[in-house]
């Protein structure tokens, strides 16, 4: 056997593993599932070319994370951020007034589960290391930060790294990657901790929730879509660059402005995105075929629904591995 195939066998082996945790760092950077596939693609391949020259100073996990942050931060010098509509400093929207979508800008994506795993997570451990973070309040909080602050606070408050290695994957000084966190954690706030509960959190009470709510869409009863909520929740459907926030204005929303009328107009598939409670809406055409409508991703905190995000998006479902399809 060659010394290559050697090396791309032990190659494979110590770094092979890492993929999915070094995908949901991308998207943490990125805010797009399909840009960090790209960035972990890229970051294997400068891996493998400075592979022979490794000498182990640190472990390959965080010699991984250091090429992956440098990728995404080359990759964002030509990107701007990713917003949610309520990023966008504007008030809620008007329900009676007809959505308009915006295509000018880049929105922020959803990180459906089966990216990072290929399936299902393995165990509630293993998915907990993986999803620590890409909540999607957490990474439109993250949108906000320069992105060598963002980096800065990733590596840190997500991944736990020391300030030493921080430094060292930003290439910059300690006292400079010290200052770049202060910073980000000052910006952010208690932004990243808004977000809702991962699936695995969830208690019994909680999951019964998220069951109806799609039991509720599934029999077009807006009444009781509004009756998982609470009082000031949020809605908001990227592209589309208005959100809503109560339960007035969304029942007020969907009545006026969803194409549903009448149950089995919509089918609920659950599903998992970004460690959180979702699914994926097929809305049924006039020849009783549903087809894709929107993945809607759950923010459940406390027993209430207190966001939905909804993504129109057909590569969010392939994403997720859901049906193009659904016939009854």
């Amino acid at each position: 056997m060659s010394t290559n195939a050697v090396s791309e066998s032990e190659f494979e082996r110590v770094a092979g593993p890492l993929r999915g945790e070094l995908l949901a760092h991308c998207y943490r950077m990125l805010g797009s599932a399909g840009d960090a596939e790209d960035m972990v693609q890229e970051t294997y391949l400068r891996a493998w070319r400075a592979f022979h020259s490794f000498e182990g100073r640190s472990s390959v996990r965080t010699w991984m994370y250091m090429i992956a942050t440098n990728t995404c931060l080359t990759a964002l010098r030509h990107a701007g951020r990713r917003p949610l509509p309520s990023g966008l400093g504007q008030p809620p929207g008007d329900p009676s007034v007809p959505v308009v979508e915006d295509r000018s800008r880049d929105w922020l994506e959803p990180l459906p589960d089966r990216m990072v795993w290929g399936a299902a997570a393995p165990d509630p451990a293993d998915a907990a290391v993986a999803t620590e973070g890409v909540q999607l309040a957490v990474v439109a909080a993250l949108q906000d930060l320069p992105p060598r602050q963002r980096a800065a606070l990733v590596l840190r408050d997500v991944l736990q790294m020391s300030a030493v290695e921080t430094a060292e994957a930003l290439g910059c000084s300690v006292a400079a990657a010290n200052s770049a966190l202060q910073r980000a954690r000052a910006t952010i706030g208690e932004g990243a901790r808004r977000a809702g509960r991962r699936v695995h959190e969830l208690s019994a009470e909680e999951r019964e929730v998220f069951t109806r709510f799609c039991d509720a869409f599934e029999r077009y009863d807006v009444p009781a879509v509004v009756g998982v909520m609470a009082d000031r929740t949020t809605w908001q459907m990227p592209p589309f660059d208005r959100y809503y926030v109560g339960r007035e204005d969304i029942a007020a929303l969907i009545g006026g402005q969803c194409p549903a009328k009448a149950p089995r107009d919509l089918l609920m598939l659950p599903t998992v995105s970004n460690g959180q409670p979702a699914a994926g809406m097929y809305f049924r055409g006039e020849d009783g075929v549903h087809r894709p409508f929107q993945l809607v991703v759950l923010d459940i905190v406390d027993g209430v629904v207190t966001s939905v995000v909804g993504f129109f998006s057909p590569e969010a479902f392939a994403q997720a591995g859901l049906p193009a399809e659904v016939r009854d």
